[in-house]
């Protein structure tokens, strides 16, 4: 199965294998390289997955805990988000976290 079609002109034309058509117009979550994260609404995206997002709100980390995102939020509108930055997309009403079942358990000593 190839993820290729032939163009026009000739020429073969990649096709993008993540399908994000049923997110338009709906709330997603997007996790980026570096440990950002924002919401917002997916307005449209290209086969690069670069995303435009309205109304999008970035989470902010825990300042004493980096790798923690904490429950402080920042507003920022429109954006264009380069797809080579992106790791994960979701629904945001889909969405719940859970533990990594792969963490070895804190003993105490």
């Amino acid at each position: 199965m190839s993820n290729q079609k032939e163009g026009n002109d000739g020429r073969k034309k990649k096709e993008s294998v993540v399908d994000l058509s049923r997110f338009i117009d709906k709330k997603i979550r997007v996790k980026f390289q570096g440990g950002r994260e924002a919401s917002g609404v997916l307005k449209g995206y290209d086969q690069l997955l670069n995303l435009v997002l309205d109304n999008c709100v970035e989470y902010l980390r825990d300042p004493e805990n980096p790798s923690v995102v904490g429950d402080e939020t920042r507003s920022l509108g429109l954006i264009v988000a380069r797809g080579t930055a992106v790791t994960v997309v979701s629904p945001l009403d889909g969405m719940e976290q859970i533990e990594n079942p792969f963490a070895r358990p804190e003993e105490d000593a």
